[in-house]
């Protein structure tokens, strides 16, 4: 079962409050403190996430299990780990980018 998360919403300036994340290289808010969940990015040259998540943003869902999860999905990046509490895949479903996010 999905559970909404955020949505990531991409943007060509470098937003207030955006942090730098090297290994994706991208710079990114905090949707936690986003009244409506938004998360939004400021992709950089060189990124190793999939051109649909830096041109159309993506819409993000908590799931018990990744590795269910992401069985008959198109897996468009990952799974990747993010720290000892978090582990993400982005999947293609309808055109449209969709992060799954394991948190442990």
């Amino acid at each position: 079962m999905r559970t909404f998360n955020h949505v990531g919403m991409v943007t060509d300036i470098i937003p207030e409050g955006a942090v730098f994340n090297e290994g994706l290289n991208v710079w990114l808010t905090d949707y936690t403190k986003s009244p409506n969940r938004i998360e939004f990015l400021k992709f950089e040259p060189g990124s190793c996430l999939p051109e649909l998540v830096q041109k159309q943003g993506h819409v993000a869902y908590t799931v018990p299990s990744l590795e269910e999860a992401l069985k008959g999905c198109k897996v468009i990046f990952g799974p990747a780990v993010c720290d000892e509490h978090l582990t993400i895949a982005f999947v293609e479903e309808e055109g449209v980018s969709i992060e799954l996010m394991e948190v442990k």
